[in-house]
């Protein structure tokens, strides 16, 4: 067993808000982050797989496999957007560092052939960043 991690980035805008709490509340808890216009950070987003190394080829993946399905499922939605108004997870989510990882992570799965999804980490900022390795159960 071998673990791969691919790397990417895409640059985002959010604000933190729990619709059932006042305008006090929410500033109390998120602070300058429940500011409905929103503020950006540019994420680094590295996705790791595991599996056994093709004794051809000497990959675990297609690399190139492997990048297009990063590109198609995270980064051409994510990038550029406001995570709380047009990416369809943050709808019902608040997109925390926590909840990207897991929201890629259910992106991804079962989507990469001939390896096995270990570990989403999502940097918000170089010294921030969270691990999802899967749904528990």
């Amino acid at each position: 067993m071998i673990f791969l991690t691919r790397k990417a980035e895409f640059s985002s805008a959010h604000y933190y808000w729990v619709e059932d709490w006042t305008e006090e509340e929410n500033s109390r808890v998120f602070g300058r982050c429940a500011n409905r216009n929103g503020h950006g950070h540019n994420y680094t987003v590295e996705v790791t797989v595991a599996g056994e190394v093709d004794p051809i080829s000497g990959f675990v993946v297609d690399l190139k496999q492997l990048k297009d399905i990063l590109e198609h499922e995270v980064i051409s939605v994510y990038d550029h957007r406001h995570l709380n108004l047009e990416v369809p997870e943050f709808r019902t989510s608040i997109p925390t560092t926590e909840n990207i990882a897991i929201a890629i992570w259910r992106r991804l799965d079962g989507k990469i052939p001939n390896a096995k999804l270990h570990r989403v980490r999502v940097y918000e900022m170089p010294d921030l960043f969270a691990d999802f390795y899967g749904e528990q159960g």
